[in-house]
């Protein structure tokens, strides 16, 4: 649910096939999430799903450290307090989980995702006034390691580089599971609007930072070697993957959605620009989550 809009995807899981896409559409906004939910409900039978929203840069931290033992909520507690120093919010009311980092022999270690009352609160509240059913608030780097299991091969490493609205985001997978995460300061709308010399160095500037990445990737997780970079092309941004073939010290390949999801009831995806537009929403829907009986 950005600013501006509200982004739709709802994906059907088979056996032994990809992933369905049954719908991807996008909705501007009329006022609130609130009011939003309530107009929509209908026209798009939203009582029939069980939803994920997916929080925005800026509404959450997402904080690698040690793993703490112990049950969960014990876990939990013990984070929130160890990380009360790093976190920009009150942490005695924010929504608090964590997430395993698979060991390679090193101390266990966890991201821990934290986000405040103030934005938690509106958006559950938000789902209960319009009656539809929130299952899950997720972030985009889970969203994008659910995108990166479409293409991972088995026993190799992927990682995966996304620029959306708010930033660049790259990961790095393995056997669907989070290892690393790092951030690059630049919107894909900084690099669509600017003029050749700009876009250029922009680029570098891209590519030194993945680069970086890479190595520090490679010294941390040595017996893991990487398939290659996973890129999201950008809209009418020319050159971007070429650049990176040139310049980086692994093979660099296009996202393409219709060689991991089947979209013949959702054409529109097809559409670059639409592609680009749903493609955390799809990471998002792609959540696995067992349906309690």
């Amino acid at each position: 649910m950005r600013e501006e809009r509200v982004d739709f995807v709802h994906l059907r899981r088979e056996p032994g096939r990809k992933p369905v896409v049954l719908l991807a559409d996008s909705v501007e906004k009329g006022g609130d999430d609130a009011a939003t939910l309530v107009a929509l409900k209908k026209p798009m039978r939203l009582e029939r799903y069980r939803c994920t929203a997916l929080l925005s840069h800026g509404k959450y931290q997402l904080i690698q450290t040690d793993a703490v033992a112990g049950a969960p909520d014990e876990a939990r507690e013990v984070v929130r307090w160890k990380l009360k120093d790093q976190i920009e919010f009150p942490v005695d009311t924010a929504a608090i989980d964590l997430l395993p980092i698979p060991s390679d022999g090193r101390a266990p270690q966890v991201f821990a995702a934290l986000s405040p009352e103030s934005i938690i609160a509106p958006l559950v509240q938000a789902f209960q006034a319009a009656k539809v059913s929130l299952a899950a608030i997720d972030l985009p780097e889970i969203s994008q390691r659910n995108l990166a299991a479409l293409f991972e091969k088995e026993g190799r490493g992927l990682a995966t580089l996304i620029f959306d609205d708010d930033e660049g985001l790259l990961t790095f997978t393995a056997d669907g599971e989070l290892l690393v995460v790092r951030h690059v300061e630049l919107t894909a709308r900084q690099l669509m609007t600017a003029d050749d010399e700009r876009r250029g160095m922009l680029f570098e500037r891209i590519a030194l930072d993945v680069q970086r990445s890479l190595d520090n990737f490679d010294r941390l997780y040595s017996a893991i070697p990487l398939a290659h970079l996973l890129v999201a092309p950008i809209p009418g941004v020319d050159g971007f993957l070429s650049y990176l073939r040139a310049n980086l010290t692994i093979p660099v390949v296009p996202l393409e959605l219709s060689g991991a999801l089947d979209l013949g009831a959702a054409p529109a995806l097809l559409d670059p620009l639409r592609q680009f537009q749903c493609l955390r929403a799809i990471g998002a829907a792609l959540r696995d989550e067992p349906v309690a009986a």
